[in-house]
């Protein structure tokens, strides 16, 4: 990513408004604008696999939700914007989605989970090197921050092992009939 420190929210959104073009992906924390190119065919189809399989998974189990995509989330006073790769709204007066996944092949930029605190979504996901790790939102006392943990807890039986074995399949129609099948027992 393109890195730009000790910009103001309002001059992000000037620059926002410059580079409104395709191709292009801008995110901003704390200052630092980070800009991408938009990612290619490998990272487009294992974001969509994971679409996929999770939309499957949350018809399927009841859920009732919303997919919201790429969705921009930002919040000025937070000094915060992002886009998810793929996100869900679980309850239906979110304001921001309950879930985001991001689907990482390079890495640098802004801190992701810093970001998604900022805007208080409840669990993040992230893809990377073929390994799916899931961060839940905890609030004590004194401190907010993620906790990495073992299995979603906003979608409870969700067979993590099998998410990963259908998410790595070479064929996408074999590997969604994999994970439809595993529900339907």
């Amino acid at each position: 990513p393109l890195l730009f420190a000790g910009m103001t929210w309002r001059e992000f959104k000037a620059v926002e408004q410059l580079l409104d073009r395709p191709g292009y992906r801008l995110s901003f924390l704390d200052g630092l604008l980070e800009i991408w190119r938009m990612p290619g065919e490998l990272h487009e189809t294992v974001k969509k696999r994971i679409a996929a399989l999770i939309e499957l998974f949350l018809l399927m189990t009841g859920f009732d939700f919303t997919p919201t995509g790429a969705m921009t989330l930002e919040s000025e006073a937070g000094a915060v914007k992002r886009e998810a790769d793929e996100s869900y709204k679980l309850t239906p007066d979110s304001v921001y989605p309950d879930l985001v996944i991001e689907v990482v092949f390079t890495s640098g930029g802004i801190n992701k989970l810093a970001a998604y605190q900022r805007l208080q979504i409840p669990e993040v996901w992230f893809w990377e090197d073929g390994v799916l790790a899931i961060y839940h939102l905890r609030a004590s006392e004194s401190t907010v921050g993620y906790e990495r943990v073992a299995h979603s807890e906003l979608l409870p039986g969700l067979d993590l092992a099998l998410l990963q074995r259908c998410i790595t399949m070479v064929n996408h129609v074999e590997a969604v009939r994999l994970f439809q099948t595993s529900l339907t027992r």
